[in-house]
């Protein structure tokens, strides 16, 4: 753990050297509009260092040659629909970007993804989850900054499917993908939606939370033990876990690869349907920006695992 934290504290950092002019408000591309999503006080609420903001990296921390964008103290927490404008396949993911639940990377881990998945007909919503602390610890069941993140996701879920109709996609064939902390965040909405951790609200809350599918992209915080590898006990994986897909480079920190290795070991021994893409190198935070590694074209991989698990069409 002390090298991720080591790794989130970096990017912080880089972030962080900007000057306080660069701050500004994220709003999503034209044509897209974030909704809130709780009616009122959201679950589980905790103060704030201050106002929601964002900021650019600039040149000190670049992918692929360009800068990220990260949002910082989110404390009201919405989602941002993009709607396939061509071939529509049904399917809808919805997208956590990562940030070790204290930032969100909304560009390289969030924006973009969306707007890969909208050009193969999958619509993609964008989840604004609650990071309203500085640095707040791994496991939600003991942490309450990871656990709000959690309260929206399975709200999020509810209400992509509660809303399938109008946003023209099958109640089916709803997934989750997530990196690094947002990889956390999709193996725990996986294996907790038998119910909601917060009390329910409205009928958006009556339907089912459970992905049907989930990817995780060098997920983090899922491997507790220094000594052994064990699973987060708070991502109790059952048979009932949706079918998963996980990437990871070998060149990342011990503590991301054994994240990958313990999830992927939890899956195969319960029966869960799992590919697990391993590559020698890539590190970590590359989004899906293409870069010299071969690791960036893991697109690619996860259309083609769309497929194979049927939620695409041969």
């Amino acid at each position: 753990m002390k090298k991720l934290l080591l790794l989130v504290l970096c990017l912080t950092f880089a972030f962080s050297t900007l000057n306080a002019q660069k701050h500004f408000i994220w709003q999503p591309s034209p044509g897209h509009t974030q909704i809130l999503i709780w009616p009122g006080t959201p679950p589980d609420t905790q103060p704030t260092k201050g106002p929601e903001f964002a900021k650019s990296s600039g040149k000190s921390f670049l992918v692929a040659g360009k800068p990220a964008t990260e949002i910082d103290n989110v404390s009201i927490p919405t989602m941002t629909v993009y709607s396939p404008t061509g071939k529509n396949t049904g399917a809808a993911i919805v997208v956590f970007p990562g940030g070790g639940y204290e930032i969100l990377a909304i560009d390289l881990e969030g924006s973009e993804v969306c707007d890969w998945l909208v050009s193969r007909g999958i619509t993609c919503v964008l989840l604004k989850y609650r990071v309203p602390a500085p640095w707040s610890a791994p496991y939600w069941g003991a942490y309450p900054q990871s656990k709000m993140a959690l309260d929206d996701a399975q709200r999020t879920v509810g209400l992509v499917r509660f809303h399938a109709a109008e946003y023209h996609i099958d109640p089916h064939k709803i997934g989750v993908l997530g990196f690094s902390a947002g990889g956390h965040l999709v193996a725990a909405v996986s294996t907790h939606f038998n119910h909601r951790l917060y009390k329910p609200i409205d009928a958006a809350d009556q339907v089912s939370c459970r992905p049907d599918f989930a990817i995780a992209i060098y997920p983090g915080h899922l491997w507790i033990s220094n000594k052994k590898l064990t699973l987060n006990p708070y991502v109790p994986v059952t048979h009932d876990t949706p079918p998963t897909f996980l990437l990871q480079a070998e060149d990342d920190s011990e503590d991301n690869i054994n994240n990958s290795l313990v999830y992927y070991i939890a899956l195969k021994n319960a029966g869960v349907p799992v590919e697990m893409h391993l590559y020698a190198h890539g590190g970590h935070a590359f989004g899906l920006r293409r870069t010299q590694f071969p690791i960036t074209a893991w697109p690619q991989l996860v259309e083609t695992w769309l497929h194979t698990i049927g939620i695409l069409a041969n």
